[in-house]
């Protein structure tokens, strides 16, 4: 479970001697972790703007980026801008269907998978939804058929907004989309 206000606000938030704090990790939590979106290690999560209502996303806190499944992606420059048209497969195992999406290309970034291949990839901008709670993230593409999740939330987008309670899955629940009208 997600740590509770008094579990947080308690006076002791000394890791034990077993464990290394992590550098960048702060002794006392920020007085608003409790109000922060409780996510296990797997939730549904909708890319609106992708035309992707839902999708089961990885939470992995070991991910500095976000990264989305596509199987096929072709570049291209529309009124100087840099593009790009992918589809993905957003239901596991499941090749017949296909979105297909289209979104303006903000980067390209050199990323190191979990078994420490290197890829040129590129990178996005969209708005994630995870239960009723939306905001916009980047995210790299690649092919992940082999993978068992076809997205994963990093870390740099849950930073400032999330918790992981790493016991747990689909703590948001379904995502809720609102009209954007």
């Amino acid at each position: 479970m997600c740590p509770t206000k008094a579990e947080i606000n308690r006076s002791d938030n000394r890791v034990p001697d077993s464990q290394s704090p992590d550098q960048s990790a702060s002794p006392h939590p920020p007085a608003d972790l409790a109000e922060r979106l409780c996510l296990g290690w797997r939730e549904w999560a909708a890319l609106p703007a992708l035309d992707i209502a839902c999708i089961k996303a990885k939470v992995d806190t070991g991910a500095r980026t976000s990264c989305l499944h596509a199987y096929r992606t072709e570049p291209y420059t529309q009124d100087g801008e840099r593009r790009v048209r992918f589809w993905v497969h957003p239901e596991q195992n499941n090749l017949h269907a296909s979105v297909e999406c289209d979104a303006r290309v903000i980067d390209e970034r050199q990323v190191t998978d979990s078994g420490g291949h290197q890829e040129l990839r590129l990178v996005i901008e969209t708005t994630l939804v995870v239960g009723d709670t939306s905001w916009p993230i980047e995210m790299t593409l690649t092919n992940r058929d082999s993978m068992r999740f076809r997205m994963l939330i990093g870390r740099t987008a849950m930073a400032g907004c999330c918790v992981v309670s790493p016991e747990s899955s689909y703590l948001a629940g379904k995502p809720v989309l609102r009209d954007q009208t």
